[in-house]
């Protein structure tokens, strides 16, 4: 019988009342975006997902952003709620959910300006003909008879949900969209009726609330997910914030109020909505503690649920404990770990993947419209596919050789571990870690040595035998008569160089000794990706703030807008130029010379004291086909395959020693 140490978490595992529903816990998985949608209607990637959170033990999943109108899908994977043949597939979900003893909820929402209509050749909607970035389309400012039609989608929706069993109804006004638009001063600037004083503001968001309660009546679950800061000067604070909760919650019975924040708006506001590594949660856990204690001034007794970095129970458990709030929600935590309760009460708290809040699987492939991916777990949104490896031990465990021991190699030895094969890592340096070793040196980017602490823990706790300082060669491979050989020996570092014989640092090289680059750097960016972004804040952070220079009209192209909006405003707080559209051309150690793009004029950069340069790594081939002519069982993964993202070198692992017959 496994441990209990359900005890240990009195207020987080107590049951708790949402109006007429009641959850066995108080940790919620909420609303996210996964892009599993298929034909806008629920799919069976829908159910496998959150059923394995339900199975992890979780008390309520709330459903991703359903649609209530055709001009608020803006992609292919948007599930809608407006038209009945969602029912069904919709049922198969709650009732599968339902099941394992969670409730689910269902989110309803009108995206409002920032869905432009490309997709459904539809105009956008908005209180004002404001943009949300300065690449946007104004919206079409909204009329009495489209406000009736979006409350009309509101109330349809939410009926259709009702109909396919869902437990509750959760009103999105958070996050920037449609009825956060109406409610914040940033996104409305009318005259009439519905702007200017909060009421005004609050007149059309509480028509469609009370629209929407009086539709599924008082026997139905309706909560309100709330942002209570914007962060943007002219924005929604949390003063008004306070006082809008408690005028919604005077105007129609609110079952519950989930305490967000941000707005959809292309600045640092977007990029606290999913705050990576880098932000301190405590201010945005302020929220749900304030509008909580103004509720409750008022004599409104509807319970707060916070949200944000929360990635474990005790975090919980003290938040409900201190007052914070009622319940504490989990997205990215849960992706990366769909059962933390369960492993939690059963004293299995080391087998729990860490969210490290990288936003390099989650929030980039949000923005890029790809399906939900996690990097510390490459079993996230596959989980029909992939079972836990430790639930299919292979037929005949076999005697397997990692090479390497990086992401990819770690992963690939405790999956290989986990599925009962006899397994042994051997790697060239002193170390495990590989790459994500380089984080050491940034204080921004440690979260990634959690992680890499759990991988190494797993590899003891598996009986992974590991070996370091171990040289491989295609003859030292061969003796050791593996039955599987999984070649995860990593990228080769380019040696960077440009025109005029000059010394070329490397980011590896900065970041080993920033001293030596001097005060006045230039740093070229080759590849837009998080290394280099990292490499230019850490030295920022150490009082050397570099000139960035990119040839593409962008800068960290191959991030995500979730994460680079905030990065970009600690780079200019802390003096870092960044000019785009530059190709570096001659360096003689003293004076770069740069190709303006857009006019094919020569710029120069003179009294530098040191250039970085950052370009992509390449994969050495040489043992790989050494093996291959021996005709040894070996396969490729991680960057020795293909240099790319840490996300992808786990995944790769992952899966080829899944793949071990």
């Amino acid at each position: 019988m496994p441990a209990d140490r359900s005890g240990a978490f009195p207020h987080a595992l107590s049951p708790l009342d949402l109006g007429p529903i009641r959850l066995r816990n108080r940790i919620v998985s909420p609303a996210h975006t996964t892009n599993f949608g298929e034909a806008h209607l629920p799919s069976q990637r829908h159910l496998d997902y959150h059923v394995a959170r339900a199975r992890g033990g979780v008390g309520a999943i709330v459903f991703e952003s359903i649609r209530v109108h055709l001009n608020s899908l803006g992609r292919p994977q948007a599930v809608q709620g407006f038209d009945p043949s969602c029912i069904a597939p919709f049922r198969r979900i709650t009732r599968a959910v339902q099941a394992e003893g969670a409730k689910i909820l269902g989110q309803i929402i009108h995206l409002g300006r920032q869905v432009e209509g490309d997709f459904e050749r539809t105009v956008s909607w908005g209180p004002s003909a404001l943009p949300w970035s300065g690449t946007a389309l104004p919206p079409r400012p909204m009329d009495e008879w489209d406000m009736e039609e979006a409350v009309a989608a509101h109330v349809t929706t939410a009926k259709n949900l009702v109909a396919a069993g869902f437990d509750g109804i959760e009103l999105q006004m958070a996050h920037g969209h449609l009825l956060q638009q109406f409610l914040s001063p940033l996104s409305n600037a009318r005259e009439d009726e519905y702007g200017g004083s909060l009421e005004n503001r609050l007149r059309f968001p509480i028509r469609v609330l009370s629209a929407v309660r009086e539709a599924i009546g008082p026997d139905q679950c309706l909560g309100i997910r709330l942002s209570g800061e914007e962060w943007v000067e002219g924005g929604l604070h949390i003063a008004e914030a306070e006082r809008a909760a408690v005028l919604l919650a005077q105007a129609a019975r609110v079952d519950f109020f989930n305490v967000s924040h941000s707005a959809y708006h292309a600045s640092y506001s977007l990029a606290t909505q999913m705050a990576d590594m880098a932000m301190d949660p405590a201010p945005f856990r302020e929220l749900p503690a304030r509008i909580r204690a103004t509720l409750r001034i008022h004599g409104q007794p509807a319970p707060v649920i916070a949200v944000c970095r929360f990635t474990t129970l005790a975090q919980a458990e003290a938040a409900i404990a201190e007052g914070t709030a009622d319940a504490v929600a989990m997205a990215r935590a849960h992706l990366a770990e769909p059962a933390i309760v369960r492993k939690t009460i059963e004293d299995r708290e080391d087998e729990i993947r860490p969210c490290i809040a990288c936003n390099q699987g989650c929030a980039q492939n949000l923005e890029r419209n790809l399906p939900l991916r996690c990097l510390v777990n490459p079993m996230a949104g596959v989980e029909g596919d992939w079972a836990p490896p430790e639930t299919l031990p292979a037929a005949i465990p076999r005697r397997v050789l990692i090479v390497g021991g990086g992401p990819a190699g770690i992963e690939a030895a405790r999956t290989a571990a986990a599925r009962g094969h006899h397994v042994t890592l051997w790697e060239a340096s002193g170390r495990l870690g590989g790459q994500l070793l380089w984080t050491e040196a940034m204080p921004r980017r440690t979260e990634f040595g959690r992680f890499l602490a759990h991988q190494l823990a797993a590899l003891d706790r598996l009986g992974v035998r590991v070996e370091l300082n171990r040289q491989a060669d295609a003859e030292a491979i061969g003796d050791f008569g593996a039955e599987a050989v999984l070649l995860a020996t990593g990228s080769v570092p380019t040696r960077p160089a440009l025109p005029g014989g000059a010394r070329v640092h490397s980011p590896t090289e900065a970041l080993a000794d920033p001293d030596a680059l001097g005060e006045r750097i230039a740093f070229v960016d080759l590849t837009g990706e998080w290394t280099a972004i990292s490499v230019i804040e850490r030295l920022a952070d150490l009082g050397k703030p570099a000139t960035l220079l990119t040839a593409p009209a962008a800068f960290a192209w191959r991030t995500t807008i979730y994460s680079t909006l905030a990065t970009a405003r600690r780079l200019r707080e802390a003096g870092v130029r960044i000019r785009t559209l530059r190709r570096a051309t001659h360096w003689d150690g003293e004076t770069l010379t740069l190709e303006d793009l857009s006019s094919g004029e020569t710029e120069t950069l003179s009294s530098l004291s040191a250039v970085v340069l950052a370009d992509h790594a390449a994969s050495d081939q040489t043992l790989w086909r050494a093996l291959r002519a021996q005709g040894l069982p070996v396969v490729q993964v991680g960057d020795a395959a293909a240099p790319r993202t840490a996300v992808e070198a786990v995944y790769s692992g992952h899966k080829a020693a899944r793949e071990i017959a």
